[in-house]
Order: structure tokens, then sequence, then C-alpha cells
């Protein structure tokens, strides 16, 4: 008589709760009763230009709304977004603009510049927009990736119909950047190290999010993998002739679960052990992790990448195996660096389209996660807003996220989003005290860094 196995106790896992996630939700909603970004004291462009200028992003905004929602129903995964990348340039050539499709060495990276008045000469003010279009492998456009693509085309072509209309509108040159491969790899570093933001004065994105933030906390992020190489034997009969691998492996995953007290609160260790052995009679002479480290300073990351090779090289001691530390197959991904003075712009031209973002701290800087625009946020000076598609309980990288990102908020958050890109650039072209105040805070905040050799 055959049996089947029957439930046991903790089959089942346990409940997760709730309750911090409610105490930040709290601390949240009593923060937003009081909270305001101080806006901007800057002059900007003139008020007659920005009412140009929502004019156009409106007649722009249904083509712009269908671009959107087509993305969202043909998702492309990194460094395969050759449909997406066509289609947007497609609407670029249908409105005047020529595109480059294929450069700074990546296949669906996309180029596109207009020049106005006084852009040709080689000192002229030269802002970049960037749009992001890759998507999530199995969950489509969690992200709203195809929202950020249209809030950057939009704010591009609002400029450029201006400079067509009258040069003077916009003293200087504006470049667009389509950027491929933000999901899980660096695209954006990728360009930078082909030139792409070379001569640029700042960029500026934004982001779909479940709230309306000026500003928010965007980790750095290094991926590392470990290999451990030990020596077979047989488990039972002669487990002194051998070298654990998975010991050195499970040492590591140990010693990586005890450094996160002694880290920052918003240090982030993530590891998995991905291979380990085939046979529990046999001792495992090869293991190997895959492992996240995030930090929200390049300085505190530098600092936390060697405290986990420390532990990495020290399992290997332990365990009597030897190692190979492997970072960063992609790029590594800096924190986000925001310029204020930009940022007070965006707010000013948001609260112009009936929203108002609120201020950095509002939400809990732990819900934190990492994006490629760090890397050009220490080169020059940007910003990367977040823009409200979304409920705030709507967590990125779902698909119900994917949902709301060809929602009618998304179609409102698109044109509101491209209206605050465009207005922060033309502000920044025509305001010269506000121009010399983005570069004075970048140089104040360091400067540039050579993002290639940090980690060396």
């Amino acid at each position: 008589m055959s049996s089947q196995p029957s439930a046991r106790p903790g089959a089942q896992h346990s409940e997760v709760s709730t309750a911090y996630l409610q105490q930040l939700d709290e601390e949240r909603e009593l923060a937003m009763r009081t909270a305001s970004h101080p806006g901007s004291a800057f002059e900007g462009a003139a008020p007659a230009l920005h009412d140009r200028l929502e004019e156009l992003v409106q007649r722009d905004a249904g083509e712009m709304a269908a671009l959107m929602l087509d993305l969202g129903e043909h998702p492309e995964v990194a460094f395969e977004e050759h449909r997406s990348a066509r289609a947007i340039a497609d609407v670029l050539a249908a409105h005047g603009v020529e595109a480059q499709v294929g450069v700074h060495g990546l296949e669906t990276a996309i180029r596109a510049e207009i020049v106005g008045q006084g852009g040709d000469a080689e000192d002229a003010p030269t802002l970049a927009i960037l749009s992001e279009y890759d998507a999530l492998p199995g969950v489509g456009h969690g992200c709203g990736h195809n929202v950020i693509a249209v809030m950057g085309l939009g704010a591009f072509l609002a400029l450029a119909e201006l400079a067509a209309a009258d040069p003077s509108a916009v003293p200087g040159r504006v470049v667009f950047l389509g950027t491929p491969a933000e999901e899980g790899h660096t695209g954006k570093e990728f360009m930078a190290r082909e030139g792409a933001f070379e001569g640029l004065d700042a960029a500026v994105m934004a982001h779909p999010y479940g709230y309306d933030l000026a500003d928010q906390i965007w980790l750095g992020r290094r991926t590392l993998t470990v290999e451990y190489h030990g020596h077979t034997a047989h488990a039972s009969a002669q487990p002194f002739m051998g070298r654990n691998a998975l010991d050195a492996a499970n040492l590591l995953y140990q010693g990586i679960g005890l450094l996160r007290q002694q880290t920052p609160p918003s240090d982030r260790i993530h590891a998995v052990i991905r291979e380990g052995g085939d046979r529990a009679s046999v001792i495992p002479d090869y293991a190997k992790l895959d492992m996240y480290v995030r930090s929200q300073r390049p300085e505190t990351l530098k600092d936390l990448s060697r405290r986990v090779e420390d532990a990495a090289r020290g399992a290997a001691l332990m365990a009597g195996v030897g190692v190979t530390v492997g970072w960063d197959q992609h790029p590594p991904s800096l924190p986000v660096r925001t310029n204020e003075a930009l940022t007070g712009r965006w707010v000013q031209a948001q609260r112009r389209r009936g929203r108002d973002p609120l201020p950095f701290g509002v939400v809990s800087p732990i819900l934190a996660a990492s994006t490629d625009f760090g890397n050009v946020s220490y080169r020059i000076p940007g910003i990367h807003p977040v823009i409200k598609v979304a409920p705030s309980h709507v967590a990125l990288h779902t698909r119900e996220f994917a949902t709301w990102a060809v929602s009618d908020q998304a179609r409102s958050a698109a044109a509101d989003g491209a209206y605050g890109l465009a207005a922060t650039v033309l502000d920044a072209l025509h305001d010269p005290q506000l121009a010399r105040a983005v570069a004075t805070e970048f140089e104040d905040a360091g400067g540039a860094i050579d993002v290639p050799s940090y980690f060396d």
C-alpha cells in the first residue's frame, strides 16, 4: 500500500507582517501635512515662453500617449529595444528632426539635437533630455520606462517646435538621448564611455512612481561574483581528504548576514548561492555566489565593497579553498547626485501643472532602488525626480505597476513630465544666474569624478 506525503508543520511560509510598512506610511502621512518644497528663487524663462511651451506639449500629448501605449504593448528587454528605438526615431522624423540610432556604442541608443539661437557656437549652453525604454523580463514595463520614453521625447519635441518657430526662444543647444539597458545593466555608463555626455552642461529625466517627489534616494550598486575552488572527496569514506567549496560559500553567506549589523541603515547586500555541488555524497569542489552591493554614496559604496570582498576572501581561508572574486560584470551604478538648483525649476513647472512634488525625506529613504542615471549625475549636473502614475502601495517592478504605466494617470503624467523637463531646460538656457548656480552647486558637491576608475 502506497502512502502520500503528509503535510508537515512549517511547510507553508510564515505570514509576512506589514507593520513596518504601515509605520512608514503613518510617518509619511504626518510629514505630508506640513512638507513643502521651497521651489526656486530664479526667474527662468519668460512666462510667455512657458505659455507657448505648454501649448506645444499639449498639442503633442495625444501622439505621445499613443506611443506610450504602443511601447507598453511591445516591451523589449535590455539591449534588444530595436522596435522601441525605431518607433521613437520615426516620431522624431515625422516632426522633421533627424535622429541617429545605434550611437555611442549601443545598437539601440538614440541621439538627436536641436540648435537654437547661438547654439552653433563652441561654448553654447547645451542640455540633454534623457529617455529610457527597456522593459523587465517577464514583467514588461513594470518600471514604467514607456512613460519615461515619452516624457523625454515630448519635452524634446516641444523645444524643437519652439525653436523652429523662433530660434531666439531656445538660446543654445538641446540634445535628446535615448538610453537603453537600464534594467539590470548600466547602458548610460556604456554610452558615457563612448562620449555621449561630453560637452553637456546638464542632463534631466524623470521616472514614474507612486508619489510626486522632487528628489528621492537612488542607491549606488555594484555586482559581485565569488567562486570557490576546493577538492572533491567521498563525503563518508574520506571527507578529510576534501576541501569543501560549499562550506566557504556558506561562511560568506552567513558572514554578510552578520556584517549588516555594522553597516549604515541604507546599505544593502543581497546574495544567492548559484552552485554548490551535485551530490550529497561528494564533497563539492566548486561553489558560486552572485551578489549585489548597494550604498547611498560613492564613498560608502567603495568601503562596503572592500568589506564584502574581505569577507569573501576570509571565508576561503577558513574553508581552506581557493577563491576568485569578480566585480562588475556590467559597470557599476553610482548613487544619484541631485542638483537642487535644477530641481527647484522642475518643482515650479509641476506646480503649474497642478502637482506639488514633495521635498526630500518625506518618503522614507529606506525605500530605495538604483539607476544608471547616477553615473551621469557624477559627470555633469542632473535631476531625476519621480512623478505619480500609480497608488503609493503599488511597487515598481511588478505586473501591477505595468498596468498603471498604460493608464489614464500615466497619460497625464507623461504630459506633465514632458512639460516639466522642457520647462527646466528652457529656464536653464534663459537664466544665466540659474545656469551659474547649477554649475557652482555641482562643483561645490565635489565636481566630476572618473567613474570608470573610481573603484579601482
